[in-house]
């Protein structure tokens, strides 16, 4: 069975999530997006969200 690649409706799909996990991580970040009952840790949570998307980014530009 032949292996198949992203194309470019899967391109779009995975920059539209990194788009949108860079912009909760931020949200995050800023105090502008918050979660309920963890108070403090929205921040931190925030801080991880967008370390791992730019993980996710690197990771996936070198496996190319």
């Amino acid at each position: 069975m032949k292996k198949q690649g992203a194309g470019p409706v899967g391109i779009v799909f995975w920059l539209v999530g990194i788009i949108v996990s860079l912009a909760v991580g931020f949200g995050l970040i800023s105090g502008s997006l918050a979660v309920p009952y963890i108070g403090p840790v929205n921040q931190i949570t925030g801080w991880i969200v967008v370390i791992g998307t730019v993980i996710n980014v690197i990771l996936a530009i070198f496996s190319q």
